[in-house]
């Protein structure tokens, strides 16, 4: 999708990342969050290719994993703070799921 953003700075210190949030059905038809990723928005021109690793939180006991599965209400993150910064990720349970490759054309 493209997307057209200008921005001004004199410091580059915590540039603007985009976060990604990638849904999809289920097995009964529910929308459920596929994967959550983050990268970087490149400052150099030019074409800039990355590829992101994406990730799912995951339910700390069986019992959990169960009933999100029962009831189609997985874990998902209601801030995408939490998937820009690495501040408290270290205590969240998540597991790797697949990649997704941008493509910046900086001008």
């Amino acid at each position: 999708f493209p997307i057209d953003i200008t921005f001004k700075s004199t410091n580059p210190f915590g540039w603007p990342q985009i976060v990604l949030s990638v849904y999809g059905p289920d097995f009964f038809g529910h929308d459920v969050v596929r994967g959550y990723g983050a990268v970087h928005v490149p400052f150099v021109p030019g074409r800039h290719k990355r590829t992101i690793a994406m990730f799912v939180p995951e339910s700390s006991s069986r019992l959990q994993q169960f009933t999100s599965w029962f009831t189609g209400r997985r874990p998902e993150f209601t801030d995408p703070k939490v998937v820009a910064q690495g501040e408290g990720r270290e205590v969240t349970r998540v597991r790797s799921q697949g990649f997704v490759t941008v493509s910046f054309n900086v001008m």
